[in-house]
């Protein structure tokens, strides 16, 4: 058995988040971080590899905590039912993790980094969409019959679009009136496709 890591990972993802956080991007400096987690210097580039590789790992594991609950509501049969599971997933997110919802809502991941995402970034984070993107085919086939264009982007206006915006507007503190309203803006929506599909 490995011996237990002396400096939990966590730990120091957290200290880069907060660093972004408080004074954007460019704050997040190997040496920063290193300061804030109490990591040394040397065991960040050995776990991390450079600073691109800290703070990547910082906002993939934001998103990973997004999609493990929003991927996890969406397994409802019904498709209206599961369109408001996932908006409601996400208004539990943006609750009980702030910081990595402002992470992900407010910080452009292009932002982050020296330089553009390379290839297998770009490929990860399609191989970690691409669950959510069949979730909406599927709700958009339930709903209209069929998951062209159309139909998907009618679905991501609610299923993505709504809580995306209204997490940007109200959080870190979101109202208790969210937990009834959103939902029910996004029931209707997803009713009305099933009864008034496009033509």
């Amino acid at each position: 058995m490995a011996p237990p890591r002396k400096h939990d990972t966590d730990v120091i993802l957290d200290a880069a988040r907060a660093l972004v956080l408080a004074d954007g991007p460019r704050a997040a400096s190997v040496a920063a971080i290193a300061e804030t987690s109490g990591a040394p210097v040397g065991t960040l580039y050995h776990r991390f590899g450079n600073r691109n590789g800290l703070v990547t790992a910082a906002w993939l594991r934001a998103l990973e905590r997004f999609q493990s609950g929003v991927l996890a509501a969406a397994e409802q049969p019904d498709p209206v039912e599961a369109g408001v599971a996932m908006v409601c997933a996400a208004l539990t997110f943006g609750r009980e993790l702030p910081d990595d919802a402002r992470l992900l809502l407010n910080v452009r991941f292009n932002d982050l980094l020296d330089g553009g995402p390379d290839d297998d970034f770009r490929a990860r984070l399609a191989t970690m969409n691409a669950p959510l993107r069949e979730h909406l085919r599927r709700i958009a086939t339930g709903l209209f019959g069929r998951a062209g264009e159309r139909e998907l982007d009618a679905v991501s206006r609610v299923v993505v679009d709504l809580p995306y915006a209204t997490l940007r507007r109200h959080a870190p503190t979101l109202p208790d009136w969210l937990d009834i309203d959103l939902p029910e803006a996004a029931r209707t929506l997803l009713t009305s496709y099933r009864t008034n599909p496009p033509t």
